[in-house]
């Protein structure tokens, strides 16, 4: 498992069996890199464990996905990844970053 030290891990699914796994950080100005970098690890990771799946639920897609980047204000910076994706997928992405109710 690879821990995430700056972004936090909020999981839900819907009754068409799409999982919502969004990925967030708010961080000072000095931290806003790392942030990125994690974003960019769940995104490479993603693409490894399940290279040919990618596209939206609708069209036959395993999993999906929207990266928002924006400016707080005040030297803070946001980072959002929004992950969609079937059972499997979320599964696995808990086996390998971890379970978002064991952060804290």
């Amino acid at each position: 498992m690879t821990a995430l030290r700056l972004l936090t891990l909020d999981i839900s699914d819907n009754d068409e069996g799409v999982v919502t796994i969004e990925a967030l950080a708010s961080t000072a100005a000095a931290q806003h890199a790392a942030a990125l970098d994690e974003a960019q690890r769940l995104l490479a990771w993603a693409w490894h464990a399940f290279p040919h799946a990618h596209g939206p639920h609708d069209d036959g897609g395993e999993w999906d996905h929207d990266l928002q980047v924006a400016d707080e204000g005040g030297g803070w910076h946001a980072v959002t990844l929004t992950f969609t994706g079937t059972p499997e997928f979320a599964a696995a992405l808990v086996r390998a970053f971890g379970d978002p109710s064991d952060q804290g």
